[in-house]
């Protein structure tokens, strides 16, 4: 696989053979750079054009470097490809093509086909400890994992949303030929690889880019994490844009999922983002590009990209699983069942609906095929984000939870699932970082006051037992263990069955409305590619409702379910060409 010429890759050590490396950066507010090795080798870099700074130098890879700005502060590169230790110390030149890939020929597999298993490697011990899940995930009916992201952050421990360096994989999961190793040996094992990525802000710690290159960021556009990102700049554009290539090219992920888009104030550049990566990827390769956006932008997903994670669909589940209506769930407090209603039809819950802050939110979706969106019961935010971290299971009744699961993994959507869902982990996932000092107070106070809108922690006593972020506890609380139980076999039957009537079968496939059967009841259907209608009804409320029984049944919760819909349970039908209830 051969390098793009280095006109269209600028930012960075690029190794030009063996033994030498081209060194650039983009330093617009100083005066002189250099490149410092650690061997104690200085080597002056020419000032070029807008900002730029660059020189080539006689080293090989594994050389530990870093670049010495006006003579007063020594700095990472910030599209460093490693780091020798921590964000703070020497970058590492790395030699894109030394791995040696066993699987090169692997094209990925069609977005149809996804079922998405979000997990931690850092929680599951790194790299190289998630390669050994990866043969159990592909027989229980997993088609695709997603990493929570990579790029290097500040300590050992962090969810990965605080990273500072977007090229380089976090140096405590392992090597980049670590990565790439689990990668290929994902692909062995039929599994597409997704990574979250972060372009919409850089952590608290260790970003050193505002020191040398203000125009990184606006002072007028700000961000729940700080100035916002410059997007209308060519040298920053290309900074990300060339990021999300690396990954796709480099170390040949499947596909990329983009964290909170709507903190990104350049529409423009997602645009750009999804014509780059279509342009570059070679003909036939199978690629995914998945948003988080809280706009619910259908505009976005009509070309450009696959599809979006449903938080709307997820939020009225909760709400009917568990009674839990505090902050944002708020929003899905009334009308639940006419809300999940709608997004079994048309995707999107809020499709310019006013939500509780008296916003209009959302575009219209209902044009937009089911697999545009991607549902879950839970993901690292919905658990993690909780204060102490409890899983579903520990909130709702197991039989609505084995009904709402039917609903995940047959519905014509793309269903995701948090690791350790599977196996109803005992184990909490908990928000946990390692910062120091004032900033770890900062976090640690931070994260407390978060709750105090919810009724359980308006207790400020209460807020105080919240786990501390930094402590080391935290993290290994966080990491589950894998007992397979009654619920692994409902995800390994519900699966199959997936795989055999529905996923074939999605291309083409629509929504034929869904509609109210009682409070906590619906009933939905979608006409597939094949011309079968998919019927799945759902009641999760703690009463019978009267529905009569289709005789199309391929799954049911509970097995005898007679000319009603008991509580707490699902059934799934499917409806030969030309006929439909």
């Amino acid at each position: 696989m051969p390098l793009r010429t280095l006109e269209t890759w600028p930012h960075g050590a690029i190794m030009l053979d063996a033994q030498h490396t081209r060194f650039a950066l983009w330093a617009p507010d100083a005066f002189y750079v250099s490149v410092e090795l650690e061997s104690g080798q200085s080597v002056a870099m020419l000032p070029q054009a807008d900002g730029w700074f660059e020189t080539e130098i006689k080293c090989p890879a594994g050389t530990r470097y870093r670049y010495n700005v006006d003579g007063e502060r020594e700095v990472p590169d910030p599209a460093s490809r490693a780091q020798a230790d921590d964000v703070h110390g020497w970058s590492v030149v790395v030699d894109p093509l030394a791995y040696p890939w066993q699987h090169a020929n692997w094209q990925g597999r069609p977005w149809h086909e996804a079922v998405i298993y979000e997990l931690h490697v850092g929680a599951l011990g790194g790299y190289a400890e998630v390669e050994k899940h990866l043969p159990r995930l592909a027989e229980l009916g997993v088609t695709a994992i997603e990493l929570m992201p990579l790029a290097q952050f500040p300590g050992e421990r962090n969810w990965g949303y605080d990273g500072v360096l977007p090229y380089a994989p976090q140096s405590s999961y392992g090597t980049p030929e670590q990565l790439k190793h689990l990668i290929d040996s994902a692909h062995g094992h039929g599994l597409a690889v997704i990574l979250d990525v972060v372009y919409n802000h850089f952590g608290p710690d260790g970003n050193y880019l505002g020191q040398y290159a203000q125009g990184f960021f606006r002072e007028d556009v700000h961000t729940p994490w700080g100035a916002g990102i410059d997007f209308d700049r060519r040298e920053v554009r290309d900074f990300f844009l060339d990021n999300a290539l690396m990954w796709l090219m480099e170390y040949r992920f499947d596909g990329l999922r983009l964290d909170a888009v709507h903190a990104i104030d350049n529409p423009g550049f997602l645009q750009q983002l999804a014509q780059r990566v279509r342009e570059q990827v070679e003909t036939g390769r199978h690629v995914w590009l998945v948003l988080e956006n809280e706009f619910n932008q259908a505009g976005l997903l009509e070309r450009d990209f696959d599809a979006q994670w449903n938080d709307d669909g997820h939020n009225a589940l909760h709400v009917l699983l568990t009674g839990e209506t505090d902050a944002y769930y708020s929003d899905f407090a009334t009308d639940t069942t006419a809300k999940l209603a709608r997004c079994l039809s048309e995707g999107f819950i809020y499709q310019g609906h006013t939500t509780r802050h008296g916003h209009a939110r959302g575009e219209p979706s209902g044009h937009l095929p089911p697999s545009a969106f991607v549902l879950f019961l839970q993901n690292h935010d919905q658990i993690g984000n909780r204060a102490l971290g409890e899983r579903l299971h520990q909130l709702c009744s197991p039989q609505a939870l084995e009904a709402a699961t039917a609903l995940l993994l047959l519905s014509p959507m793309i269903p995701l699932m948090f690791m350790g869902d599977e196996v109803n982990a005992r184990e909490p996932f908990l928000f946990f970082t390692d910062h120091h000092g004032e900033l770890a107070e900062a976090v640690r106070e931070g994260r407390r006051n978060e709750f105090a809108d919810f009724a359980a922690f308006h207790d400020p006593e209460r807020r105080e037992r919240i786990p501390d972020p930094n402590a080391l506890e935290t993290f290994r609380q966080s990491a589950p263990v894998f007992v397979e139980n009654a619920h692994t076999e409902l995800y390994r039957h519900l699966l199959k069955l997936r795989h055999r009537h529905i996923t074939p079968h999605l291309p083409g496939s629509v929504a034929l409305g869904a509609q109210v059967l009682a409070d906590g009841a619906v009933t939905a259907r979608w006409r597939l590619g094949n011309g079968r209608v998919l019927q799945i009804d759902l009641n999760l409320s703690a009463s019978a409702v009267a529905h009569t029984a289709p005789a199309q049944i391929i799954f049911a919760t509970p097995a005898d379910q007679g000319a009603h819909l008991p509580p707490h349970s699902a059934r799934v039908s499917l409806f030969p060409v030309g006929e439909h209830p």
